[in-house]
């Protein structure tokens, strides 16, 4: 599973969509968010202001998978 790293102790899932450029723009990352495309820790999420923490996992249409890491480790 590819890994994503982030700065400090969480990120918002559409910021997060975009840092991995999984998407281009904010809306793009809203209307995947609210279609009920992209999964966290294997749970349906449709809050794009959901806060991601270094061990979730984030997964786009059943396809893309991201484990998300921390820069402190």
């Amino acid at each position: 599973m590819p890994s994503i790293t982030i700065r400090g102790d969480s990120i918002r899932l559409d910021q997060l969509l975009k840092w991995a450029a999984v998407v281009q723009s904010g809306g793009e990352a809203k209307a995947l968010i609210q279609d009920g495309r992209v999964k966290v820790n294997e749970q349906t999420e449709t809050r794009r202001g959901r806060q991601i923490h270094p061990g979730d996992s984030v997964t786009i249409d059943d396809a893309v998978s991201l484990q998300v890491l921390s820069d402190v480790d």
